[in-house]
């Protein structure tokens, strides 16, 4: 029915409305009252119900013009107009709707006058029909029970029918191989037979059958342990094993046994492989790159022995793994499914869903995925032992990748199998062993790099002014372009093959691995895997190998050159400063290592380096001090000094003392800074004449020189030593040029002091410790942070001697710096 045809008062909705737009408009309430608004008393409000014409026009005419007026008028006319426009409009509107209205009502009329009618009809019919079906049953009311014991008779002759040809049913049934359609007509005849066993006739139907279907059970067996033509075959087959009362447990065996055989062929083809591997020298891994005659440490040595060019298995492990995860797992996989599909997730109804064999299946093929699982993972982790070389880490990570991922597809068919979570830690062992394998092939690195140190080291050089190899006696032209750039190529060396190493190691964390997001990995691996137990534990070592050099016995302070002691020091010390907080910053940029776990601080590496540093400085300065004090001890213990001649030139070995001196200052000089000396004097370098010459000095000798001295000068020496400052001869040194001369220095006149201390002197070998102390003090004070240092030994060692002197007769200072400055 169209719109225009509706009646206004069909829709609820709109008749509310329109009755609101009308008491809108007329100023009524909802209770159809007058509102305060409608009910004005005002006489010239001309929409109020007390509007008054004339006094409405009196007014305006009072208080507005002429063209007020008109214009008044002129709207009043527009809006009559407008109102009587919309009061026709409103009145065509309403008379079209009061004529639909009144058609609609009209055929509403006619419609239901012809539905009555039919409703008439329609009662008449039914009442026909009740009464001739009231007939139908009182005629056919005697013959219903005799209908319905000749239909059960019927039925049960089709039952004995059936029975009677159902061995013959069954044969052709076998003969078509129609196994289903033979299972299910004995399991529709079996009850009845067994019921009616006792009658002779049912019991030979029942021999046959069973004779029938002990047959069928035999060709299901053999078709099964064949495995079947197809999937669908095997499951149809166990499916009717089962009707057939074939115990559920045994058909698991004999299906998971017949697997077993094809998958241990997978594994024993994966283990001949293994066992026929050949084991190859691989060309690939991480050689360092020169550039000949940039560095003085040449690969050519250790490049040989390279922990990074290890051989590996002659057939990649990537291979294997892909042999492995095509062959094994993917066969694994579809026993599984057909497995389940045949035991598991079968409905189960009747008889079956009483036995639980699904629960019984599922733990048989739990313990049969976990022991085939067990023998393949030895097999893969034998594989993944084998892989020593280092070089090339991505086949390594590819496999592993690989590994894991196929190791999924177990997870997603047996959810609760713990064979994927061994798998996984396969993967972190893996992992963890190849973190080990760096780090002990940057162990090897960095000790064969310290060989070819130890070899430029000792590489032959020209002799210049007879400076001695074993002081690390290089002259400045020797050592100034060799020491630092053995540091530089070192720490170069070390720090490019570490940055290799990460980028290596970088592998196992990239986007596209599987395992490398997951959190038992990610975490673990980059914090305590790469940043402790790789970076850290690298640092460690450097430090820890060269603290070893410090434990060197002897008096030549062992095998280790002093050369290389100074320059394992200055590596820890800039390890302390830079290289630590670089490598670490580095680490954790790389592999975004999240310090959830404790972890080594950056300040405890950097204080083990600092101490390193320290401990190697320091043994520099005693092996370098033992050396020269060899010299002198051996000087002062091969002279008879009571029986000597007079002095005319100085010792060769105190010659020997400076050069060597000049030679370790250049040394040092070339990795460590000058450092803080104290203000000299103006005349430092003629210092020595002066102090011996001095009125202290005379009145410490003129006793003894006199024959008739009362007074004890070890008294007086006591007296002096008591208002002199302490010397520490073996206090830890600075890292700086001045410190370690200094301690060298101390080191070698203390020990020139105590062997003067043991041995007797005429007066000639007075006048030669003389000398040689006075030739001494004019070079050595230039090295040390306090020239009064060199200044109080020197005058302890000339005061030994006079107090150990037969004759006590020192010579004249300046004979002494006629000596001295002719050499």
């Amino acid at each position: 029915m169209s719109s225009a045809t509706t009646p206004p008062d069909s829709d609820p909705t709109r008749r509310r409305q329109v009755h609101s737009m009308l008491k809108l408009y007329y100023g009524l309430n909802e209770e159809g009252k007058v509102t305060e608004q409608a009910e004005s008393l005002d006489p010239c409000d001309i929409n109020g119900p007390h509007f008054d014409p004339e006094i409405y026009l009196n007014k305006l005419r009072k208080e507005c013009s002429l063209g007020e007026l008109m214009d008044h008028e002129s709207c009043m006319v527009k809006q009559i107009r407008s109102l009587d426009s919309d009061m026709q409009t409103l009145v065509y509107e309403n008379y079209n709707k009061f004529i639909s209205a009144t058609d609609t009502i009209r055929k509403m009329k006619n419609d239901f006058k012809k539905m009555e009618d039919e409703m008439d009809c329609l009662s008449a019919n039914m009442a026909a029909i009740t009464e001739f079906s009231a007939c139908i049953s009182g005629t056919l009311q005697d013959q219903h029970a005799q209908i319905t014991k000749l239909s059960g008779v019927h039925t049960l002759l089709r039952k004995l029918q059936f029975l009677f040809e159902l061995p013959a049913r069954l044969n052709k049934c076998l003969e078509l191989q129609a196994y289903a359609q033979a299972v299910g007509a004995h399991r529709k005849a079996r009850c009845v037979l067994q019921q009616y066993s006792h009658m002779p006739s049912f019991r030979g139907i029942q021999d046959d059958c069973h004779v029938i279907m002990e047959q069928l059970a035999q060709q299901l067996r053999q078709k099964f342990r064949d495995g079947g033509s197809s999937a669908k075959d095997l499951s149809e087959c166990v499916e009717l094993l089962l009707q057939l009362d074939e115990p559920a447990e045994e058909l698991c065996d004999k299906f998971l046994s017949h697997a077993q055989s094809r998958l241990e062929a997978d594994l024993k083809a994966l283990e001949a492989e293994l066992k026929d591997a050949a084991v190859t020298d691989t060309g690939g891994g991480l050689v360092q790159k020169t550039s000949p005659g940039s560095n003085p440490v040449s690969p050519s040595s250790s490049s040989m022995t390279n922990p990074f060019l290890s051989p590996t298995a002659g057939t990649d492990i990537l291979e294997f793994i892909d042999r492995g995860c095509n062959e094994f797992v993917s066969n694994l996989c579809l026993v599984i499914a057909s497995y389940q599909e045949l035991f598991i997730n079968r409905p189960q109804e009747g008889e079956l869903a009483s036995k639980n064999i699904p629960e019984m299946a599922n733990g048989k093929l739990h313990v049969f995925v976990d022991t085939l699982a067990a023998r393949y993972f030895s097999l893969v982790e034998r594989r993944i032992q084998e892989e020593k070389g280092v070089g090339d880490n991505s086949l390594l990570v590819r496999a592993l990748d690989r590994f894991h991922r196929r190791l999924q597809a177990i997870s997603k068919l047996i959810p609760g199998s713990a064979v994927p979570s061994q798998g996984t830690e396969i993967v972190v062992r893996a992992a963890r062993e190849r973190i080990k394998q760096y780090l002990s092939a940057l162990q090897t690195f960095y000790h064969d790099s310290l060989t070819d140190v130890r070899q430029a080291l000792a590489a032959p050089r020209l002799p210049m002014g007879g400076a001695s190899s074993s002081g690390g006696g290089a002259t400045s032209k020797d050592a100034t372009p060799s020491l630092p750039e053995l540091l530089t190529s070192l720490s170069n060396f070390i720090l490019n093959q570490l940055k290799s190493v990460l980028a290596s190691v970088h592998l196992f964390t990239a986007k596209d691995i599987t395992f490398s997001n997951k959190p038992y990995f990610k975490g673990e691996f980059c914090s305590q895997g790469v940043r402790e137990g790789l970076v850290v534990s690298f640092i460690k070592f450097i430090c820890q190998s060269s603290r070893q050099y410090c434990e060197s016995a002897g008096d030549r302070g062992g095998s280790t050159p002093p050369a290389l002691l100074l320059l394992l020091s200055r590596l820890c010390l800039d390890y302390e400063t830079s290289t630590i907080s670089y490598i670490l910053t580095l680490t954790d940029e790389q592999f975004l290592v999240q310090h959830h776990t404790p972890v080594t601080p950056v300040t405890a590496l950097c204080a083990e380096a600092r101490e390193a540093a320290q401990k190697l400085l320091n043994h520099y300065v005693k092996v370098q001090g033992l050396i020269i004090s060899q010299m002198l001890r051996k000087s002062v213990e091969t002279r008879d000094w009571v029986n000597t001649i007079e002095p005319r030139n100085v010792r060769a070995v105190m010659k020997r003392v400076v050069e060597d001196t000049t030679s370790i200052d250049v040394q040092v000089g070339l990795l460590y800074e000058e450092g803080v000396r104290k203000a000299h004097s103006s005349d430092s370098s003629k210092r020595t004449f002066s102090v011996y010459s001095s009125s202290r000095q005379q009145i410490r000798y003129a006793p003894s020189y006199t024959p008739s001295a009362p007074m004890d000068t070890n008294l007086l020496s006591n007296i002096h030593k008591l208002f002199s400052e302490r010397i520490d001869i073996f206090s830890p040194v600075e890292f700086n040029k001045v410190s370690v001369l200094t301690g060298i220095i101390k080191i070698s006149l203390k020990t020139f002091l105590e062997c003067v201390r043991l041995r007797t002197f005429g007066r000639y070998g007075l006048q030669q410790i003389q000398v040689d102390c006075h030739y001494l003090q004019m070079y050595l004070w230039r090295f040390v942070s306090d020239e009064n240092l060199v200044h109080f030994l020197l005058d302890e060692i000339v005061c030994s001697a006079a107090h150990r002197c037969l004759d006590p007769s020192p010579m004249e200072q300046s004979v002494i710096e006629v000596i001295c400055e002719r050499g």
